[in-house]
């Protein structure tokens, strides 16, 4: 678990004014690069305004998982977790694939956050690279 937040309303309430700013976000960063470039450039790009933005968020977030009594050491990283409420898994790619939104989904349940992101820059409108997962 990430932080122990509880499913309350606050919690999704802000958790979904996080996910228009990222959008928001996001869409500055398309705007301004394109489509074309490597995921690592929209990531740090994206951080770049969230910052400007004075959103809290840890980038390369490393994801703990355990299995019964045991902690599994495996390489699990979140690309961005925003304010610890957010988790954004970012794309540079001609289509989402089912496993991105598996990722994801697994992410969720994972740290016990309830809403993630998957952003693909690769898109002639960010607006088309867009997808909120719940868990």
């Amino acid at each position: 678990m990430i932080e122990n937040h509880k499913d309350t309303k606050d919690t999704k309430k802000k958790s979904d004014k996080l996910s228009r700013q990222i959008i928001e976000s996001a869409i500055e960063v398309h705007r301004t690069l394109g489509p074309g470039l490597l995921e690592t450039a929209y990531e740090m790009a994206l951080c770049y305004e969230l910052t400007q933005r004075g959103i809290p968020f840890e980038r390369q977030k490393h994801l703990p998982v355990r299995y019964k009594d045991v902690n599994l050491s495996c390489n699990f990283r979140m690309d961005i977790l925003v304010d610890g409420l957010v988790i954004i898994e970012l794309k540079a790619v001609k289509r989402i694939d089912p496993l991105f939104e598996a990722q994801l989904l697994t992410y969720l349940k994972l740290s016990g956050l309830w809403l993630g992101m998957l952003l693909n820059f690769n898109v002639p409108l960010m607006k088309q690279g867009i997808r909120r997962v719940v868990n």
